[in-house]
């Protein structure tokens, strides 16, 4: 009995967090569509999705962010952010741990989301990871980006990994993109989102979710063979914080 009730409140919780995202839109969806409808209209937009979006979502679910900083990023500075993916609380997470306007790279099949979906295609960066054309034009348009001031942010796992993998191998494009352009990559630890709202339906509840931006590494000397070395670096800062708060 206590288990049927359990599942009750996990599928509550579920359908309370899509209440959450779509709710916001469709209050704010003027000011929301204006804001897409020109690139140098990004920052306004930015600012609405980081704090009438992501800020009602995680305080409405119970999720209190708590973000350290060992890294501070400047203002009008372009950046690589990049972090272990394991819940869609990241996105969330990610617009309130920067205040520096950025642009997610991510994979295409969001677009399907109602509502959320909309706005994904016009202001997201959307890779198909199974065509190379796809990965090209990412290089292109966050070239554009970046010549704008933005950051760009992208998971560098390529995706959710099961959830009994504590973080999954990184992929090359973020370093890629990162050394090409000599911008400083800025390392986040994600450590209770999957604990709050994993993809595991019947899973999660409210509570703290802690966040710490890491020391940055520099880019500026690096070239393109220096990008397996960055990328193995990177992932094993992130990878440290997540087994240190385990206590393994």
């Amino acid at each position: 009995m206590l288990s049927f009730f359990r599942k009750i409140g996990h599928t509550l919780y579920r359908i309370w967090f899509y209440v959450l995202v779509t709710v916001p839109i469709l209050l704010f969806f003027p000011l929301l569509l204006v804001s897409t409808l020109s690139e140098k209209w990004y920052r306004q937009f930015f600012w609405l999705a980081r704090n009438l979006w992501a800020a009602p979502i995680l305080y409405g679910m119970g999720c209190f962010p708590k973000i350290t900083r060992e890294g501070k990023m400047e203002k009008g500075k372009s950046y690589m952010l990049v972090a272990n993916h394991t819940s869609m609380l990241d996105i969330m997470m990610m617009l309130r741990v920067s205040k520096n306007p950025f642009v997610f790279v991510g994979k295409k099949e969001l677009v399907k989301i109602p509502l959320f979906g909309f706005f994904y295609k016009r202001v997201c960066i959307m890779v198909d990871r199974e065509d190379s054309g796809s990965r090209t034009g990412v290089y292109i348009r966050a070239k554009r980006r970046l010549g704008q001031g933005l950051s760009i942010c992208i998971f560098p796992e390529g995706g959710v990994p099961e959830e009994h993998i504590l973080l999954d191998e990184f992929k090359d494009g973020a370093f890629k993109m990162t050394i090409a352009h000599k911008i400083p990559v800025v390392p986040i630890t994600f450590y209770d989102n999957k604990k709050r709202f994993s993809f595991t339906f019947f899973s999660g509840g409210p509570g703290k979710v802690r966040a710490k931006v890491l020391p940055f590494f520099e880019t500026d000397k690096l070239v393109e063979e220096d990008k397996p070395k960055l990328r193995e670096a990177v992932r094993t800062v992130i990878l440290n914080e997540l087994k240190a708060d385990l206590g393994q």
